[in-house]
């Protein structure tokens, strides 16, 4: 179960950085972390906490739930949505 729900945000996290036109480095950045961290959330090999997924959400310009949506897609949000 926890796997799955790791590899659930994982999924999400890359999906939703690759929308939004991001490279690992640059959500990195942004996130005060080394990109290799980036990287193992992505492969759900890292157990991130609430306060960094919600770092890692507003990172990307989605909300918070959109972190743990099951089989989304989603195209990059325009500018005023």
């Amino acid at each position: 179960m926890a796997e799955d729900v790791r590899h659930l945000v994982g999924g999400n996290v890359r999906r939703l950085r690759i929308a939004a036109g991001m490279s690992q480095a640059e959500l990195a950045n942004r996130l005060g972390v080394d990109r290799s961290y980036v990287s193992g959330l992505e492969l759900g090999t890292r157990n991130a906490t609430i306060v960094t997924l919600r770092r890692v959400s507003q990172a990307l310009g989605v909300t918070f739930q959109e972190i743990f949506v099951q089989g989304a897609r989603r195209t990059r949000r325009s500018k005023g949505s």
